[in-house]
């Protein structure tokens, strides 16, 4: 009789049977086979307790079942989920819906997934942890209060399909104080007073008549150029001449935060591209030596790495490098993040033989590119420090003292894996008391700049700082910003919307710590008590329900609506339904009514027609109603509307769309090619009568199994025709 190992991942089960033999079966879950309902709150209060009502979905009753029948004939069933809260909370989940005791279930856990890592855990299983369950628990189920008590709320008295949570909101308000401060800047004006000694040494002025010149110190021009008139005639001889060696600092590992900051700065990868190339790196990749995990798990804010991995770190530095980038001791590194889970591992390489230069041989670009970059960020991590020396030269005259510096890489240390960008920048040899003369002076014109906008790579270093959120919760937190239309993303920029000034005003006014970073800090740190039986997860709950829906009950009488829909006379290009006037923190926007199915919006200036003009008629009428059409402008260019609007809102592309030989399978009318928000699509030429759509172009073969049409497409590497009915395959 086999033993059952249940993962959540599919690549994560191929990999670890891989590694066992044919007494053990592996089977994926598939991530949460268990959750609150979709469509419904979900939780139940009775006798002040919560009650989660959490149900099988319909995408995992089929799975469910397999591991079911498989459970009934194993010996042992093992429950090897991810070993972090969501983890565990997913074993628990699996035994609860195979009708198992979750205590009684052996738990594996490992860092890595390599073949040692397998077997050593396998030889060492423990319990489910249901005090980190717990603490999952209380998390989703306050992320469910406030999503489904709050984001209705807000639909109601702001705009519909806007949406609430517990981290998301506090996030928002960051990036939305930032645009604040940027919007209320004024620069304020400052100037410099540099100078160049022969031979062409750059110095800027540091002293003046016995005070200290600072950043701010010449405020204006008057000043500037006095200063720069009486400097000009001074004699100057070199004052004082410093040289002083001092280390640049290994960097420790990554850890998740660090990782996507890393990896957005260096590679330009979003943290949720980052997340998915390290998920695979984690599960198992081809290797030299077969499909293994080549990183250790992804989702940490733990700096400890295993006395193994540092041994074989300071090996491979000594062969590869030489005793001089060997430091005398390992360095140890500990996380300064909230909350951090240093029984957890930093994210590091599993073998450090399988080099960068060897992976470029099995790896895909991208993934080869973040292994490099965690590969020899390890590896740098236990290396010797760098030295450089830092030079000064002051020249002194009888008014005025400048300053120049220089910088000299003495030793490379850990530059030898991660890479020295910046150029030496050294100063000539001189002697104290030696005259210098000056070749050029000038007083140049500066002005303060605003803070600049978050990237996502500084908005979860800010997060981290701050304790909002945890390693698995930093890119969906902005992911879902995204989705949201809070926030969009320009020249790698994060700019807030002009929904999200007025959602977070809104919050600020009615449900302030909502949006409080400290409060939001605080309940992240309650829940790693929980973890830690420290706090009772119930009443947790229960303290930030009741005066939570208290506000909520009050908000929906004191809350003013903020809607403003006034109809302009204008359809949508992009769904046909009418455009509304809607107002928002930088004034009035034209946006669909169809929101949120459809997101178009526009902005108001120069896109209203002037009034007293009317759009150009064209040759063309209506198909609908018979009336002309006119050529209107959107933001996607010029398109023909119905003229006999708002009765008839009938918009189509100037262009005519591209005629398919297969005709309707539906209604047997002309199949057209046609392009939306979201890419190429064919539908039907009677369309609204008729609705058929597919995403893929129909061909003249029909299915074999209900006569549809299929399309020509490439599955699995291989080009198969795929009905667009039933999805039925068969081969090109």
């Amino acid at each position: 009789m086999k033993n059952l190992i249940i993962v959540e991942s599919p690549a994560k089960a191929r990999t670890i049977k891989n590694f066992l033999g044919k007494d053990y079966e592996v089977i994926a879950s598939k991530g949460h086979i268990r959750d609150l309902p979709k469509h419904s709150f979900g939780i139940k209060l009775e006798n002040d307790r919560f009650e989660p009502q959490y149900r099988v979905d319909k995408d995992h009753s089929a799975i469910v079942k397999e591991i079911k029948d498989l459970a009934k004939k194993s010996e042992t069933v093992y429950i090897a989920t991810d070993e972090d809260r969501e983890g565990e909370a997913i074993g628990y989940h699996i035994a609860k819906a195979i009708g198992k005791d979750p205590e009684a279930l052996p738990r594996i856990v490992f860092h890595e997934i390599t073949k040692n890592a397998i077997e050593q855990a396998l030889k060492h299983p423990r319990k489910i942890n249901m005090d980190q369950v717990n603490a999952q628990q209380a998390r989703r189920l306050l992320d469910r209060i406030v999503g489904y008590k709050l984001s209705p709320l807000l639909a109601s008295k702001i705009q519909k399909g806007l949406s609430a949570g517990r981290v998301q909101s506090a996030a928002l308000k960051i990036v939305v104080d930032r645009e604040r401060e940027i919007k209320a800047f004024k620069p304020v004006e400052y100037w410099s007073i540099d100078a160049v000694f022969k031979p062409n040494i750059e110095a800027a002025l540091v002293e003046y008549e016995g005070k200290k010149i600072e950043k701010m110190s010449i405020g204006n021009e008057a000043e500037a150029r006095q200063i720069e008139s009486t400097l000009k005639n001074d004699r100057y001889i070199v004052k004082r001449i410093e040289k002083k060696e001092r280390k640049s600092s290994t960097p420790p590992p990554f850890m998740t935060s660090t990782l996507q900051q890393s990896a957005s700065g260096r590679l330009g990868y979003s943290p949720k591209k980052t997340m998915m190339i390290a998920q695979k790196l984690y599960e198992g990749v081809k290797t030299d030596k077969g499909q293994m995990g080549v990183i250790t798990y992804m989702r940490t804010d733990s700096l400890n790495i295993a006395k193994e991995a540092r041994d074989a770190a300071r090996e491979t530095i000594l062969k590869a490098f030489g005793e001089k980038y060997l430091p005398k001791k390992p360095k140890h590194y500990s996380s300064k993040a909230k909350g951090a889970q240093e029984a957890h591992e930093a994210i590091r390489p599993t073998r450090l033989d399988f080099t960068p230069e060897i992976a470029a041989k099995y790896l895909a670009p991208d993934e080869l590119k973040l292994y490099k970059l965690i590969y020899n960020r390890f590896l740098a991590s236990q290396m010797a420090d760098a030295i450089l020396e830092s030079q000064t030269i002051l020249f002194a005259g009888e008014h005025g003292v400048f300053k120049a510096t220089g910088r000299k890489l003495l030793f490379d240390g850990f530059y030898r894996v991660m890479g020295y960008d910046e150029k030496d920048k050294l100063l000539p040899e001189m002697k104290e008391a030696q005259e210098v003369p000056l070749e050029k002076l000038t007083a140049n014109q500066h002005f303060t700049e605003p803070p600049p906008r978050y990237s996502e790579a500084s908005l979860i270093k800010k997060l981290e700082s701050l304790g909002i959120g945890r390693p698995s919760t930093y890119a969906p937190t902005i992911s879902i910003l995204v989705s949201r239309d809070y926030i969009k993303i320009e020249k790698r920029q994060l700019v807030p919307t002009p929904i999200a000034f007025t959602v977070i005003e809104t919050l600020e006014k009615y449900f302030p710590e909502i949006v409080d970073s400290n409060f939001t800090a605080q309940m992240e740190e309650k829940l790693d008590e929980i973890a830690e039986q420290k706090e009772d997860w119930q009443k947790l709950l229960l303290d930030f329900y009741k005066p939570f829906i208290e506000k909520v009950e009050k908000g929906k009488k004191e809350i003013k609506s903020l809607k403003k829909a006034e109809p302009i006379g204008r359809a949508c290009p992009e769904c046909g339904s009418e455009l509304l006037l809607r107002s928002g923190r930088y004034g009035d926007f034209i946006a669909c009514a169809n929101f949120p199915k459809c997101r178009y919006t526009e902005a108001l200036e120069g896109e209203k027609e002037k009034e007293g003009t009317e759009a150009p008629p064209s040759d063309e009428t209506c198909e609908k109603c018979g009336a002309p059409m006119v050529v209107k402008t959107g933001r996607r260019g010029s398109f023909l509307a119905c003229s006999a609007y708002p009765k008839c809102k009938n918009t189509r592309s100037l262009e005519k769309p591209k005629k398919l030989e297969v005709k309707c399978p539906e209604c047997g009318g002309d199949l057209l090619e046609r392009n939306s928000r979201r890419g190429k699509f064919f539908g039907c030429s009677n369309y609204p009568k008729c609705t058929f759509i597919s995403k893929f172009e129909p061909t003249s073969k029909k299915c074999s199994e209900c006569g549809y049409p299929t399309a020509k497409r490439t599955y699995r590497k291989k080009e198969v025709y795929e009905c667009i009915k039933c999805k039925h395959k068969e081969d090109a």
